[in-house]
């Protein structure tokens, strides 16, 4: 059978594989595979300008041949390492095979042994794995949340002058601005999205222990602490963890899980409130020729944007938080389990990115209902109480709460009229009570 949206078991790979192709090239079975080739290339290199006795005789004319193996690296190159790891059974290890086939094509035979030279598998994994989340980070995670965050600043302008009635303990309570509403998301979202960017990328590389054991013995003149900083930090663009056991610590991976976990929070905050206000009619939805909204009642226009979004984010700050409290775990100097754990780390960026996406298409289909939202303020007279007795206690009037208190806590409507007559009753000047009286419901929204 077929591997197609109609058969793959994730969703991410079928229903929604068209929203998140763009990470196969970090994330997929293919990518780790061009990731470990491209760090095994490029740890050669670095060898030859160590440079080693042996590789002195390398001609650097050659550096672009041997780049050409991963950045021309094809489904086929990625099938061939496939099938000698059948034989291996080993992953890593059928990489370096690979390389050593492509170092006898040109003819290389007498270098191709300082291919993998000195390392353990997990000094290629734990390069190319920070590697491919970093660029993928930077390419595909980074750009659409910023697009999301640059989509609510432009409603929040849109809406800046919108007065709203707020509700707090979903009670009515101190009237605000609908785009200082949005702001508040915007602030959190980029607060939150410049701590994630100084997060490092943490990369292991020091051999089978951490400690550059067969490096040593082999060399023991060389620096290879050195050595692997330069490699890992100016090769690779990482940073170097030193010293390790036989695997990265992964601590900094776990921070930049958790930070995304803290995001997608903010935004799960974001669908519940855009969903309520849909459901309080604040917003109206545009409606899309030929969609339906509900099976049986067709006069439904549902929220499911937000709605899906919410699921999304969900499932991916579940992943997140296993990852961000497993990978940092591990017994002795090293157990396999962060092995099959790693090859996860795609899904939930990918239910990360569906969301974003899910969030900007409800955002971009809302339509301001501007009457319901001014009736629910007319209808809340009683909310401008705490500006009104905040102005008498201003004036030393006695017992001012207690005066408002009165007068709204009572089962009785509270409009413009009862409380310009209660005003009436005050003893006050008669400017204090028509600076009273002019303040409304639409108004008193604070700066």
């Amino acid at each position: 059978m077929a591997l197609d949206a109609l058969h793959a078991i994730s969703p991410i790979d079928g229903r929604y594989s068209n929203k998140v192709s763009n990470l196969s090239p970090f994330f997929s079975e293919a990518a780790l595979i061009k990731y470990r080739v491209l760090v095994e290339i490029e740890y050669f290199i670095g060898l030859c300008e160590c440079p080693l006795p042996q590789l002195s005789a390398f001609d650097k004319n050659l550096y672009p041949k041997l780049r050409e193996i991963y950045t021309q690296f094809s489904d086929a190159d990625a099938m061939a390492i496939k099938k000698i790891e059948l034989v291996t059974n080993h992953d890593v290890k059928a990489v370096e095979y690979f390389i050593k086939e492509k170092f006898d094509a040109l003819n290389l035979q007498s270098f191709k042994e300082f291919i993998h030279f000195g390392l353990t598998s997990q000094d290629i994994n734990n390069t190319a794995i920070p590697l491919s989340l970093k660029e993928a980070t930077q390419t595909a995670y980074i750009p659409t949340l910023e697009a999301l965050i640059e989509q609510l600043k432009r409603l929040s302008d849109e809406w800046a002058d919108v007065p709203l009635l707020a509700r707090t303990h979903g009670q009515p309570a101190s009237p605000t601005r609908l785009g200082k509403e949005i702001m508040v998301f915007v602030v959190r979202l980029e607060n939150q999205l410049k701590d994630l960017k100084t997060i490092p990328y943490g990369a292991k590389f020091g051999g089978a222990t951490g400690n550059y054991n067969a490096h040593f013995v082999a060399y023991p003149s060389i620096d290879w602490r050195h050595f692997g900083t330069q490699f890992v930090e100016t090769s690779l663009g990482l940073s170097h963890s030193f010293p390790t056991t036989q695997i990265e610590h992964y601590d900094s991976m776990a921070a930049l899980f958790d930070a995304m976990k803290r995001i997608n929070t903010i935004l799960i905050d974001l669908d519940r409130d855009f969903w309520t206000y849909v459901s309080m009619d604040y917003f109206k939805q545009k409606i899309k020729a030929g969609e339906v909204g509900s099976s049986a009642m067709p006069h439904k226009v549902n929220p499911i944007d937000f709605e899906n979004s919410e699921g999304n984010l969900g499932i991916a700050n579940a992943l997140f938080e296993h990852l961000a409290a497993k990978l940092p775990v591990s017994r002795l100097q090293r157990d396999l389990t962060d092995s099959t754990v790693l090859r996860n780390i795609g899904v939930p960026v990918a239910h990360t990115i569906i969301a974003f996406a899910a969030t900007q298409k409800g955002l971009s289909k809302l339509l301001l209902n501007s009457d319901k939202i001014a009736l629910d303020l007319e209808n809340n007279w009683a909310v401008v109480a705490e500006a009104i007795q905040t102005i008498l206690r201003r004036e030393g009037y006695p017992n001012p709460y207690e005066a408002l208190k009165g007068l709204t806590r009572t089962n009785s409507k509270i409009d413009q009229k009862s409380m310009a007559d209660f005003i009436e009753t005050l003893d006050v000047s008669p400017a204090i009570k028509q600076e009273l009286k002019a303040i409304s419901p639409n108004n008193y929204t604070g700066i």
